[in-house]
């Protein structure tokens, strides 16, 4: 979800305005995704890298977190929308962690749309735990050492296992790198790229990026029939 601090700037606005706006775009796309039955939705919300920015700008975050958590639960109900959080959970300050677990207990007998938010989430610390857990479970028997896990093995041990890789990751305001994204999941999923600010992301530019992945000839890294 990028661009809005660049989409505050723009409107003469402090940044957590802009962040403000761009949580606003993300009840727009659960509903667009609900509508075009799509499944999983997983939002990128603030990596771990994250961490390093202001103080005042990562308080903000966090509150606007828990805002948009305590307004929105009854409407995820509502709606049959199931919330995960992905991540360093016990980064977070412990209020935001209790609003997280009480939204997702609430939530999880939902069994339409699933709705994964990732926070203090980066690709390389999921993958890395996974490879602590499945050492510990080496060490204490409950894992076989001479066998390494294969894909589906290992994925176990990932932050949400149940949940399918992703097919198709967009991203806003014209950025074409993975930015340390669902690394171990996104072997083979498809980019489509705008120039669009997050914050500007509206149901035309939804409906372009699910018409290009359409178009695409997703083989898998197998041969073309």
């Amino acid at each position: 979800m990028d661009g809005n601090g660049r989409w505050a700037s723009a409107h003469g606005l402090v940044r957590l305005a802009g962040h403000r706006a761009g949580a606003r775009t993300v009840e727009r796309v659960v509903d667009w995704c609900r509508d075009a039955c799509i499944g999983y939705l997983t939002i990128y919300a603030f990596s771990t890298e994250n961490w390093s920015r202001s103080k005042a700008e990562v308080s903000g975050l966090m509150k606007l977190m828990g805002l948009m958590l305590r307004e929105k639960s009854g409407a995820f109900l509502k709606s049959n929308v199931r919330l995960r959080v992905v991540g360093r959970r016990s980064d977070l300050p412990l209020s935001l962690q209790r609003q997280i677990a009480s939204v997702e207990e609430k939530t999880a007998a939902c069994d339409g749309m699933q709705l994964l938010i990732a926070v203090s989430y980066g690709g390389r610390a999921e993958i890395a735990e996974a490879a602590r857990r499945y050492a510990c479970d080496v060490r204490d028997g409950r894992a076989d050492a001479s066998a390494p896990p294969d894909d589906d093995a290992f994925r176990r041990y990932l932050y949400a296992p149940d949940v399918p890789d992703p097919d198709l990751i967009i991203r806003t305001s014209g950025e074409f790198r993975l930015s340390n994204f669902l690394l171990w999941q996104s072997a083979y999923a498809e980019f489509w790229t705008t120039p669009v600010l997050w914050p500007d992301f509206a149901k035309a530019d939804f409906d372009a990026a699910l018409e290009a992945y359409a178009t695409r000839d997703r083989r898998m890294g197998g041969r073309r029939a």
